[in-house]
């Protein structure tokens, strides 16, 4: 298997660049790391327009650090961005402060014809548990396929 700590060397694998949507480029995450078809690890930066009032991280942005990631994982597995959430459960274990940063590692499961399965855990930048997540993914009709 494969390792890659460059993003460019993963997209180049795909024959592509794709653009990030702008909900993965606000959340301005580092790339940090891509097992072929088998995780993905991405940091992201606390910024204090992801803070509650209690200055920890906002779960829900939480919770899009994990989905960026997974959708990630799902593009460099297939090629294809031809895909959509079915599920996506996150159970939150401690806070995250403003100034410190989230790393989320996410795992391909089980990579099927229709539905992908990934686990992954976020941590602080101490190496402490932050969250955990499941999701499945619908692998939906790629427009060139002619069926979408």
């Amino acid at each position: 298997m494969a390792r890659y700590t460059d993003l460019e060397a993963v997209l180049a694998r795909l024959g592509h660049e794709a653009e990030p949507p702008g909900c993965f480029a606000m959340m301005q995450p580092e790339f940090v790391e891509y097992a072929e078809n088998e995780a993905v690890t991405f940091r992201y930066p606390v910024l204090e327009t992801f803070a509650n009032p209690r200055g920890s991280m906002q779960g829900g942005f939480i919770c899009a650090a994990f989905d960026n990631a997974f959708g990630s994982l799902v593009y460099f597995a297939t090629g294809s961005m031809a895909m959509a959430s079915v599920d996506l459960h996150v159970n939150y274990q401690r806070p995250v402060l403003v100034g410190d940063t989230l790393t989320v590692t996410v795992q391909l499961k089980s990579l099927g014809r229709t539905i992908a399965h990934l686990t992954g855990d976020a941590f602080d930048g101490a190496g402490r548990l932050v969250a955990t997540a499941t999701t499945n993914i619908a692998r939906l009709p790629s427009a060139d396929s002619g069926r979408g």
